[in-house]
């Protein structure tokens, strides 16, 4: 009897023992660490937007921070940006926000939060020029969607790390108009691999800088669903966002 109380005993106590490997098996999210997706649109609405959300709410899952969304521009207030330590723009496209939740984003980002632009979000707030200058570039128009070779000069940043030098992949490539001469591009378009590339040798398709006291990170790709199913396409975003965090 005594044998068969200690057996009882010894896997109770392995079972608690991996009940709580189990618990810890996943990054535990820091104190008040949250990224904020901001969808809404004034004009072209894209398809890609619910995968995006889903992505970027799985790497959350697995690497750590709580992800909330919405379309509701009313939520550009102090107190309700002041819950998040990045803001994501998905996909968003015209206008979006009013003079006073303008206002508002520019105060949270001299605060030292972060911004992370995903795709038409270059496509947003044309009559805004602080904004231009914190995405970083406007759309320009863009070709049909095709099979490209991106430039990937280093891999120091955490949104390139693990990235091939010649990354081929498939997306809707944007040119761009009015580029912010103080960005450290991440990556390029080799125009020569596809049709309808209007910025040359140094066609910029992913970057990142420090802007007005926060942080910025932007990528073009993104308009197709399976760019988000991409494993290499959500390693970039997710060194993106974890930069825009302030995680080094």
């Amino acid at each position: 009897m005594r044998l068969l109380a200690l057996t009882y005993l010894v896997t109770a106590h392995l079972l608690l023992w991996g009940c709580a490997l189990k618990k810890t098996d996943k990054p535990q999210p820091e104190p008040n660490t949250a990224v904020l997706i901001f969808s809404k649109t004034s004009g072209f609405h894209h398809e890609s937007i619910p995968a995006g959300i889903r992505a970027i709410r799985a790497l959350g899952q697995a690497h750590g921070f709580q992800v909330d969304t919405t379309t509701n521009a009313q939520l550009f207030t102090a107190a309700s940006l002041g819950r998040y330590q990045a803001v994501v723009f998905l996909s968003t496209t015209q206008d979006v926000l009013n003079e006073e939740q303008q206002r508002a984003f520019e105060q949270y980002i001299r605060g030292g939060r972060g911004f992370v632009g995903i795709h038409a979000a270059t496509d947003t707030e044309y009559d805004w020029p602080w904004y231009g200058q914190l995405v970083g570039a406007y759309f320009n128009g863009h070709p049909a969607v095709q099979l490209a070779t991106v430039s990937v000069p280093g891999n120091a940043h955490p949104a390139t790390t693990g990235l091939p030098a010649r990354w081929q992949r498939t997306d809707e490539w944007y040119n761009f108009r009015n580029i912010n001469p103080n960005l450290t591009v991440l990556a390029t378009l080799d125009e020569s691999t596809y049709s309808g590339g209007t910025n040359g040798p140094d066609h910029p398709v992913a970057w990142y800088h420090e802007f007005d006291g926060g942080r910025a990170f932007y990528t073009a790709g993104g308009h197709t669903n399976e760019s988000f199913d991409e494993p290499l396409f959500r390693q970039h975003l997710l060194g993106g966002i974890q930069y825009a965090l302030g995680k080094k």
